[in-house]
């Protein structure tokens, strides 16, 4: 069916939004307008929906839609700034589990649809479910509800014996298309434990890289269900999601010096020595670091999670006034997961008072190193290149 061009073009205008939005949140400085652009394309493009012609169920989209809302704003309102990573994995799961819901809702109607439809909804199935679990063992992980990895043993052989188990089953439902309910049952079923049992092993450190790759998987089967259902404003918004996902992945696999199969099939203890460090320690007092900086021409400042758990960021910013008005130059150096994710230590350090113009990334500062008096390492220690 053909859909009216006033419901096309409110959730192409939508999809625009989208794209600006996510624009916006590039930089600190227009991450608030772009977050707030960005609702505004989500509220034209429900708008739209509710337009289709011959909508129904009215009722439960509305009841739906009251209470989603009405739980994200009251835990928007309640979660702390440090707990910000876990509240995005758990709404990242969300989306996937989504995703993954349209496709079983597809398949459980017994339509018959074309091979490339069909293909489309199996991996977005697929990679919706496990965004799902993988994002609720994060989320677990992060809040401290699973306090511990847990490995079983032969632990990559059981991951590819999932992952084939689950792409075979896919296969056999494009084949058979429409599939029996016993076959989507088990299709979904290994595709969930799929998702847990390759993120149970993951450490707690590593769970930021991991999070923003469940978020490029979201992105890709929201896409792919987007085609399913006909919506272009959920293809545009499922692959520009997808594509900064899976830019940020790699982005902050790099930051760590961890290719990305490190993260996912080793574990942190077995990823290898480290290298020799040349130099001397010399144990001073905060005495003794108070008069280091004092005197100084020029301090960075690399803060990092634990500043942030110790709610120390107000007094690293007072201190950092007091440097000023003698004189010293104060700059931040921000690693891109300093804060669990990137950007999140930006919004900490802002909500302190810090300016954005005191604020850089890694790339931009690691030269001046060389030029600083003193570099003060604070709850920082896990993204620090000892050397």
């Amino acid at each position: 069916m053909a859909l009216p061009l006033y419901v096309q073009g409110a959730w192409f205008a939508g999809a625009l939004l989208f794209i600006f939005g996510l624009k916006g949140m590039s930089s600190p400085a227009s991450a608030r307008k772009g977050i707030v652009i960005a609702g505004y394309g989500m509220l034209i493009a429900i708008a739209g929906t509710f337009l289709v012609p011959g909508l129904q169920n009215l009722g439960l989209i509305l009841a739906a839609l009251v209470l989603g809302g009405a739980a994200a704003w009251i835990s928007g309102q309640k979660v702390k700034m440090t707990d910000m990573p876990q509240m995005v994995a758990i709404y990242n799961g969300m989306g996937g589990g989504a995703a993954a819901a349209i496709a079983a809702i597809e398949f459980a109607k017994g339509d018959a649809h074309s091979t490339v439809t069909t293909i489309l909804a199996v991996l977005g199935a697929l990679i919706g479910a496990v965004s799902f679990t993988g994002s609720c063992v994060a989320w677990a992980k992060l809040q401290g509800v699973l306090k511990k990895a847990i490995r079983l043993p032969a632990q990559n052989a059981v991951n590819v014996i999932l992952a084939l188990n689950a792409i075979g089953l896919g296969i056999a439902m494009i084949v058979m298309a429409p599939a029996q309910p016993e076959l989507i049952y088990f299709f979904f079923a290994v595709s969930l434990i799929l998702g847990l049992i390759v993120t149970l092993p993951i450490g707690g450190a590593d769970m930021p890289v991991v999070i923003s790759l469940f978020n490029a998987f979201t992105g890709l089967a929201v896409g792919f269900e987007g085609y399913v259902l006909g919506n272009p404003a959920l293809i545009i918004a499922g692959i520009v999601v997808g594509a900064a996902g899976t830019l940020l992945t790699q982005l902050m696999a790099k930051a760590m010096n961890r290719p990305l199969t490190n993260i996912l099939f080793t574990p942190m203890v077995a990823s290898g020595g480290g290298e020799a460090i040349s130099g001397t320690m010399k144990e001073l007092s905060g005495l003794d670091a108070a008069a280091m900086m004092r005197y100084a021409s020029k301090v960075i400042i690399v803060p990092g999670y634990g500043m942030a758990v110790a709610h120390a960021q107000h007094k690293v910013w007072e201190m950092t006034s007091i440097l000023e008005e003698a004189g010293v130059e104060v700059k931040f150096a921000i690693h891109p997961v300093a804060g669990r994710m990137p950007g999140h230590m930006n919004v900490l350090l802002a909500e302190a008072g810090v300016p954005y113009d005191k604020i850089f990334d890694l790339e931009e500062i690691n030269g001046e190193f060389g030029q600083a008096d003193v570099a003060l390492i604070i709850g920082a220690n896990d993204v620090v290149n000892p050397s």
